[in-house]
């Protein structure tokens, strides 16, 4: 599937689960203390610097507040387009609404769905014109004032939309997802179901067209009562036990199940009714009620692949582990055959590339009208055993005959990762290995067991110059994706079309290639203009039609931007390749509209090449200004090789997305980011990298550091460091053990403490037991005694992410503070581990830029200088604690006074996938 980079496109099915989307008519708060702040507020007695919420300098506060652009979603034929409008950061009362921890997930109980989901504020439909530019607007109407809008899905002809709304119900408080409909052509909108009481279920799955007429749906149960009270007296002892002596490693897991009372709350939320549902209202139940995780209905739409989790649960793992039962049901819900059950699975082992026993990955062939397909693990699923093959393809219809077994469609001897269907004679299947970073393409042809399948690509996951690129997939009429097959004029090749990034040692220039399948041989067709822009294919949009796509009437979606222009959307139409745009959005921030970007490149010590992007403010000179306070924001990766390392990635052309808590925010404050300078972990061959991680983070750091001085940017006594997450790892890491370099440094949602995640973390699968001096020596908690620079730690008070738990950040400060290091601690209330409400975003931006104020840009120490002395007089026993935020501080040693998941980083706004 393509995976698209822009933010402003939706997934035809558009849900979100990150941070909601609502603030008050006049942009600023909706509740909480606020103060708008400059450089000389910072100046404030220590009383006043934990009194509530905080609102930076207007420079970045009108940043953050601008407008978000809307959210796209094209018909499944390409004639009409949908723009999703949305509203910036939610209020901290969306946040504070309670919500249940269970099994891995967080629920909104009133909601009945994920808590702290985002959602839509409105639906304008536009008709793409045979010229290719929009008609009108055409405004869906009918639902309530205020009603907030998710799941919105094309009916598979394109003559409906789907979507779900929840509005506040004053009297109980309950704002349950009501079905609503709405025709394309007026935009006319109504519920779905008659009965003002069906609510969806929205826990997991939600609903799905399963034809043009008809949905099925999850639904919360109209029998079930009220939630379930815990006991006050508990039935008995929380007992795990292992008396069998299994070997059960997993990670740090948060919000898993803790006793027999969640189990029951876990049941109560997530159990579902299914419900078909036709146009005209008409109902009926399919199918008991149960914890349904996922519905797939059949390309021919005679079957239902369904999916449920059951008990016995786990009180070790989320419920992605948890029992599972994959059936196959008849369109109308009678069940036909059960696919598997799988067992709890509490003993996967913790290696990359390990998985769960048994089928896995059951899917419906793209290109039959009901054929499934699977993959099954030779090697117990421990990614340790060393087996041919390791995994297995099978093949079946959705009714075999008697006595018909599954049919091998291809065996592996790395981790499956995939297929691409295009027909009979072609069909590409991946596979994938962490450990050596292998990726092999194989060519298979489903109906020809004559012909023996062959490896199309083979290469390294981390060589992005080598990346050959993705097939291009088309829509068919049964509303599936397949490889688009491409005539070319008088050839009788067998050609496809691959999208590739186009990585390059100047940067990425995107491309399509055509290729023949059979020979291997390419033409490029399109190329991004890469002298100033960056252009990016998204879809395909001439894909209406049955049979072979001609080369010459073909027709893409592209983006294209600037490093000063924001992304637009283009369609390109073959064979004169002429451009039609079809969005004309604002830009985000003009006040920023001249920075400067540039894609630089440079040599650690040990000789591998490193590159980064150098921002810097609007108008600024070097030669004539001087060199500026810089912020170095960045998050460390691993390699297995120093070229693939010192590849570039990212285009100097893309326009810089700047998110609510982006470093790029201070070039409105007159810094210089270097932004993302990679910070390679390189374990060749039989070598682990983390073993060497503090000298090669260092070796990194000192390089980029260097190079900034060098090029007169960057005043070498005003430098800070900072990163989100395995990025605040990096941070403290830096300020432990290359106190020379910065002279501050901001760690968001961070984990420190190494001995606290001990079956492994990030990159690193050895345990602590079995690498004991690697997790000490990484662990900037076992060397908070050399910290002796400044250093902000802000974490939400709910993060959620696996490893990096808030006490993570609590122990931290104790331990910097036990040794007298000048630091200070905001736990955001209600926030996890990215930041959503306006209240604590604005307040993270306040202090983020009071500490850069007060330790780098009025830095006037010696760059390795210990301090000694602090103008910070901050009481370290009279931490504030009020009802907004929480901040802790301690002044042990100062400068003197004038001076993005453990998994992820936390970057820019996210990017959504377009289908």
């Amino acid at each position: 599937m393509l995976t698209s980079r822009f933010r402003n496109l939706a997934p035809l099915t558009s849900s979100s689960y990150s941070s909601a989307a609502v603030e008050d008519a006049s942009g600023g708060a909706s509740n909480g203390v606020v103060s708008s702040s400059n450089y000389t507020d910072y100046e404030e007695d220590e009383a006043s610097l934990g009194a509530g919420y905080r609102v930076p300098p207007p420079e970045i506060k009108n940043i953050v507040d601008a407008p978000p652009v809307p959210a796209l979603s094209f018909s499944p034929y390409r004639d009409k387009i949908i723009f999703l409008k949305r509203r910036a950061l939610p209020p901290l009362v969306e946040l504070a609404k309670p919500e249940e921890k269970l099994a891995g997930i967080r629920i909104d109980g009133n909601c009945n769905s994920r808590s702290r989901m985002s959602f839509y504020t409105g639906i304008g439909i536009h008709q793409i014109l045979p010229d290719g530019k929009l008609g009108p607007e055409i405004a869906v109407t009918g639902f309530p004032d205020g009603a907030k809008i998710n799941f919105v899905s094309w009916s598979p002809d394109g003559q409906h939309l789907s979507f779900s709304i929840r509005v506040n119900e004053e009297d109980n408080n309950i704002s349950k997802f009501r079905v609503w409909i709405a025709d394309v052509e007026t935009g006319e909108a109504r519920p779905l179901f008659q009965s003002p009481n069906v609510y969806l279920n929205a826990v997991f799955d939600n609903y799905v067209w399963v034809n043009d007429s008809t949905l099925l749906v999850c639904t919360i149960p109209l029998s079930r009562g009220p939630p379930p009270k815990k006991p006050l007296v508990p039935g008995g002892p929380k007992i795990q036990s292992n008396e069998q002596k299994n070997i059960v490693q997993v990670r740090t897991f948060q919000d898993l199940l803790k006793d027999e009372y969640d189990e029951v709350l876990f049941d109560y939320y997530a159990t579902s009714q299914l419900v078909l549902v036709s146009l005209d209202g008409a109902t009926k139940d399919i199918g008991p009620p149960a914890v349904y995780t996922s519905m797939d209905p059949s390309p021919d739409h005679k079957y239902l692949l369904i999916s449920s989790i059951h008990r016995p649960y786990s009180f070790i793992v989320p419920c992605g582990r948890f029992p599972k039962k994959v059936e196959l049901w008849s369109a109308d819900g009678k069940l036909i055959r059960e696919l598997c059950d799988l067992p709890l699975a509490e003993n996967i082992p913790i290696a990359f590339n390990s998985v769960r026993k048994g089928m896995r990955s059951i899917d419906w062939r793209a290109d039959k009208p009901s054929t499934l397909y699977w993959a099954e693990t030779q090697d117990g699923g421990d990614a340790k055993v060393e087996i041919s093959p390791r995994d297995i393809i099978y093949t079946q219809p959705a009714e075999p005959l008697e006595g018909e077994q599954p049919v091998i469609f291809h065996k592996l001897d790395l981790r499956y990762g995939g297929i691409s269907w295009c027909d009979d004679s072609l069909a590409l299947v991946y596979e994938s290995w962490y450990k050596t970073r292998q990726i092999r393409t194989w060519v298979v042809p489903p109906a020809s067991e004559d012909v023996t399948p062959r490896i199309l690509f083979d290469r390294s996951s981390e060589d992005v110059y080598s990346d050959p690129g993705s097939p291009m997939l088309r829509r068919t009429k049964a509303g599936t994706y397949v490889i688009a097959n491409i005539q070319k004029e008088s050839d009788e090749g067998r050609y496809i079309i691959l999208n590739g990034a186009g990585a390059t040692p100047e940067g990425n220039i995107p491309f399509l290639d055509l290729f023949d399948i059979n020979t291997g041989k390419k033409e490029r067709i399109w190329e991004s203009e890469k002298e100033k822009y960056y252009e990016s294919v998204v879809a395909l949009m001439s894909d209406q039609e049955e049979g072979d796509l001609n080369l010459d009437q073909l027709k893409i979606l592209i983006s294209k931007e600037s490093k000063t222009e924001n992304t637009q959307f283009y369609l390109v139409s073959w064979p004169e390749k002429s451009l039609v745009q079809i969005t004309n959005f604002p830009h985000p921030y003009p006040q920023l509209a001249s920075l400067q970007k540039e894609m630089i490149r440079y040599q650690r010590k040990d000789g591998v090449q490193l590159t980064a992007t150098l921002y810097l403010p609007p108008g600024y000179n070097p030669s004539t200004d001087g060199p500026l306070p810089c912020l170095v924001w960045s998050y460390p990766g691993e390699f297995k090789s120093k070229d693939a390392a010192g590849q570039v990635r990212g285009s100097p052309n893309e326009f810089p997305g700047i998110g609510p808590t982006s470093a790029l925010l201070w070039l409105a404050r007159k810094f210089a980011i270097l932004s993302g300078p990679t910070i390679p972990i390189i374990g060749e061959g039989d070598e682990e990298a983390n073993d060497s991680y503090v000298e090669q983070l260092v070796a990194s750091a000192e390089a980029a550091v260097k190079e900034v001085i060098r090029r007169g940017v960057a005043h070498p006594k005003k430098i800070a460091v900072g990163g989100h997450s395995y990025g605040a790892f990096m941070t403290a890491n830096l300020l432990a053990h290359a106190p020379h370099l910065f002279c501050c440094g901001i760690a968001r949602s961070g984990a420190y403490n190494r001995t606290l995640t001990p079956f492994g973390f990030q990159n690193e699968v050895r345990t602590l037991w079995e690498a004991t001096n690697t997790y000490v020596e990484m662990s900037p908690f076992m060397s908070a005694n050399k910290i002796k620079k400044p250093i902000l730690l802000v974490h939400g008070e709910e993060d959620n992410n696996s490893g990096t738990l808030t006490m993570q950040s609590d122990r931290f400060f104790n331990a910097l503070k036990g040794h007298g290091t000048l630091c200070r601690l905001v736990i955001l209330p209600h926030e996890s581990h990215g930041y959503s409400a306006r209240e604590s975003i604005m307040h993270v931006l306040w202090e983020t830029d009071r500490w850069l104020h007060k330790y780098c840009v009025s830095n006037t120490s010696d760059v390795g200088e210990d301090h000694d002395t602090g103008s910070v007089k901050e009481n370290d026993n009279k931490g504030t604690t009020d009802a907004e935020s929480k901040v802790v501080a301690t002044g042990g040693g100062g400068s003197k006074e004038g001076s993005d998941l453990e998994y992820g980083g936390f970057h820019s706004l996210p990017r959504s996938s377009l289908w």
